[in-house]
């Protein structure tokens, strides 16, 4: 299995525990690993049989700054790999990384992230 890595998507939204969160908003930055085979689209140089990582993109940007408000950072990871697994077929797996760099905690720390990893279930036989 092969990875496309997206790396370091940065979006303002406005989710998080507090209300000062929720109306404020804050800077999130969200990482991917998409698991794929590349070798179909690696031999024939066509986007058609890989993942187009701009709609992926606008996809994860899409979750952070148009969904529903969350109060978890664990509540958006989710949502996005969902997505990814929804919108995405040729995606077998995908890892979602979340970063929270400014959370609201009285310590000096460079952030909180959390991290899944979601694959598609094998069909019911």
């Amino acid at each position: 299995m092969d990875i496309i890595r997206i790396n370091g998507v940065k979006c303002f939204g406005h989710h998080g525990a507090t209300p000062e969160e929720k109306r404020l908003g804050q800077p999130f930055r969200v990482s991917l690993e998409l698991f794929l085979d590349t070798q179909p689209a690696a031999r024939t140089d066509s986007l058609a049989l890989t993942v187009d990582y701009a709609a992926v993109i606008a996809r994860v940007e899409a979750a952070l700054r148009e969904d529903p408000p969350s109060n978890l950072i664990e509540t958006i990871a989710e949502n996005i790999a969902g997505a990814v697994l929804r919108d995405f077929p040729l995606v077998n797996a995908v890892g979602v990384t979340l970063e929270k760099p400014f959370a609201p905690v009285a310590a000096n720390f460079d952030g909180v992230s959390v991290s899944i990893h979601r694959a598609r279930r094998a069909p019911a036989q």
